[in-house]
């Protein structure tokens, strides 16, 4: 099994709806934040469920919300299909959008999923998409040095903070026993330092830096702002 075919199904990874509400918000609400003036085009990248992409989508002419899971885009299809400037896309269907016509293209919490060599596909096909000064927003990105430990100090707090510590409890139980953590554990994560993610960004044809501020609920990650080099 592949990452790809995992997500296409329900997974373990929210301890209840609450945990997934808030996740999602949380993210729509920093993006919206980060989005450029005026009515950017964007790209979401792997956006999973994005079940606040509404918000979002507000605040964009248009807003392209891309997943590799059918049973993903099924789901957006049916929440955001009414919205006339949301449209929803398999990776496979980047070309269908014109060169240089994306402000912002937003990739969360998915490097870690992705083999080097999709990356550098992916990195030269973002570069394609995106406007003259347009912007890679890449976010969530795992160092060497995070492990899961890290990751469920993060989410303990985050549910602490929203109501759903006890849920998160058994939750993390549950987890550990399910088929998430076999497939972490069968294909691996990718990890990637500061030095590595801008190195790999600037090979690619960016001008980059790391953010100040991960996206989501665990600061330990990174996220980078890169913009095409003319």
């Amino acid at each position: 099994m592949s990452w790809r075919e995992y997500w296409n199904q329900d997974t373990p990874i929210y301890v209840n709806a609450r945990h997934k509400a808030v996740h999602y918000e949380l993210i729509a609400r920093q993006l919206v934040d980060a989005l450029p003036q005026g009515q950017p085009s964007v790209l979401d990248f792997g956006c999973g469920e994005a079940l606040s992409a509404g918000l979002v989508a507000k605040r964009c002419q248009v807003l392209h919300l891309c997943d590799g899971a059918e049973l993903v885009r099924a789901r957006l299809a049916q929440k955001f299909g009414l919205l006339g400037n949301v449209v929803v896309m398999a990776p496979e269907q980047l070309g269908e959008i014109p060169e240089a016509s994306l402000d912002l293209i937003f990739v969360n919490s998915v490097l870690q999923y992705l083999s080097r060599a999709d990356l550098d596909g992916l990195l030269a096909t973002w570069r394609r998409l995106l406007k003259s000064g347009g912007q890679l927003l890449i976010a969530d990105v795992i160092p060497p040095n995070v492990g899961l430990l890290t990751d469920v100090a993060a989410l303990l707090k985050l549910s602490a903070q929203n109501g759903f510590l006890i849920a998160s409890c058994f939750g993390l139980v549950r987890i550990f026993f399910s088929d998430y953590r076999k497939a972490r554990t069968a294909l691996g994560l990718a990890h990637y330092s500061e030095a590595d993610m801008l190195a790999i960004l600037s090979a690619a044809g960016y001008d980059a830096r790391r953010r100040a501020q991960n996206f989501g609920h665990n600061p330990a990650r990174m996220a980078f702002i890169a913009v095409p080099r003319p």
